[in-house]
């Protein structure tokens, strides 16, 4: 959208800067406001611009410093749960202490059905990589202030989880990088499994380098036309790097947007400096106006996204060492046995002196 906002406002640019070679250079005058028509338009199309994108901005549904609006009071549109804290800089979800949770949830239910949110968030600590934990989740669910398991929210929850998880339970075979953010639609009976790091019931993802990153981490969700889409920028480039793209989801409206986090044994800051909800312009069909809406969550074709968890095999050197402690701990056995066996014998002897 700002892409776009800009180009346009060169383009005017442009159309006037072609005529300055038509006018002598001593022709300071005439120069002059030249180059102040020029600013004036373009600073007339950047107000017009600004007033474009602050229109689809949802400002009730969006944190931003100073943090207005956040708090205990009955005025607030935001509320804080468990460690979660204010500062000048960010809301702080979980400190770098082990055994917190901490969440921050909107009070006002979502009704808009195509929209995007850009989350401006920071994950850094004082641990080496794989010895932190356990990283943070942004939610669009029916039930809000819960506390529980995944990431500092219930588990078994009813809409949307993006889960930006720091810790590797289960890459045991290096098979993707951490930290790794994954998409999961919930619908209430389906759980998220932190011993598999939520494979069985992800959706897509991909790995992001965002924890200790020297550059600002960003998250972009997406929701349009039944198509989710999640989006990462943590390199520094301000590009949007593709992250999952998921045809077929299916929302209902009125749910909560809230962003949530939890450490255990292992430990990490987690920030939320911005979430910002923007409203998107989409044309439908009248078929697609007219698409009844849902009361449940989900996908089309869930199966293509199901990921079979295999147990671990076990290594040459495993198997090896397993191989010889059992052949070991069965001559032990042998040798009491034989003992014990020994004695009853003497025992039994002595009897019939």
């Amino acid at each position: 959208m700002v892409a776009t906002v800009t180009k346009s406002s060169l383009d005017r640019l442009r159309r006037f800067w072609f005529f300055y070679p038509m006018f002598p250079h001593k022709n300071i005058a005439v120069v002059t406001c030249l180059l102040a028509a020029v600013g004036a338009l373009l600073g007339q199309a950047l107000a017009d611009d600004q007033e474009f994108m602050e229109d689809f901005l949802k400002r009730e549904f969006s944190l931003a410093k100073p943090y207005r609006g956040l708090g205990f009071s009955s005025s607030s549109q935001w509320d804080l749960m468990g460690t979660a804290m204010v500062t000048p800089d960010h809301v702080r979800l979980t400190p770098d202490l082990q055994s917190r949770q901490g969440a921050v949830w909107s009070r006002i239910p979502l009704y808009l059905r195509d929209w995007e949110l850009k989350v401006h968030f920071k994950i850094q600590g004082q641990g080496k990589k794989n010895l932190n934990g356990d990283g943070l989740a942004i939610w669009l669910t029916k039930d809000r202030m819960q506390n529980g398991p995944v990431f500092g929210n219930m588990n078994q929850f009813v809409g949307l989880g993006i889960f930006v998880d720091t810790y590797p339970n289960a890459d045991k075979s290096h098979d993707r990088a951490f930290p790794y953010v994954s998409a999961m639609l919930g619908n209430g009976t389906l759980s998220y499994e932190h011993d598999y790091d939520g494979r069985p019931t992800e959706l897509g993802g991909c790995a992001a380098m965002a924890r200790n990153a020297i550059y600002d981490t960003f998250l972009l969700i997406r929701y349009s036309k039944n198509r989710l889409t999640v989006m990462v920028d943590v390199d520094g480039k301000q590009e949007w790097k593709d992250c999952a793209d998921i045809p077929g989801v299916r929302l209902p409206t009125g749910y909560f947007l809230g962003a949530s986090s939890a450490t255990g044994d292992l430990s990490d800051n987690h920030d939320i400096i911005s979430m910002k909800l923007y409203q998107l312009a989409v044309e439908r069909t009248p078929e697609e106006e007219e698409e009844e809406e849902v009361s449940i969550p989900s996908v089309d074709n869930r199966e293509q996204f199901h990921v079979e968890v295999q147990e671990e095999e076990m290594s040459g050197v495993q198997f090896f060492f397993t191989l010889l402690f059992s052949i070991l701990g069965l001559g032990v056995l042998a040798v009491v046995g034989l003992m014990v066996y020994g004695r009853w014998k003497e025992n039994r002897r002595k009897r019939f002196y």
